[in-house]
């Protein structure tokens, strides 16, 4: 039986939560789901720069669960961009901080 995975640390929502390609219509559209915890490991290593360990605590998570996050993420995002489909950003096991 799989571990219960985690509750992972967000910072938030984004604002916007779908993307897709310029002039093709929805209908003909595929999908990539992006949870949240992978929007937050995107944000903390590619965009704010953290190392996975800080990026890690950071989230509540091991390094190695944030290992897994970030490539998972990072491949979805390399199938939407390389394939035309749409990214759409929602839910998973995260709690959003409380600042």
């Amino acid at each position: 039986m799989p571990r219960k995975k985690c509750i992972r640390q967000v910072g938030g929502s984004p604002n916007i939560t779908y993307y897709k390609p310029a002039g093709i219509p929805m209908r003909n559209l595929t999908e990539v789901i992006i949870h949240l915890d992978e929007i937050e490991a995107i944000k903390l290593a590619d965009f704010e720069k953290n190392y996975q360990e800080d990026a890690a605590k950071k989230m509540n998570i091991s390094r190695q669960t944030f290992g897994r996050i970030i490539e998972s993420a990072r491949k979805k995002i390399a199938d939407a961009l390389l394939n035309g489909k749409a990214i759409r950003i929602e839910g998973g096991n995260v709690e959003v901080k409380k600042v």
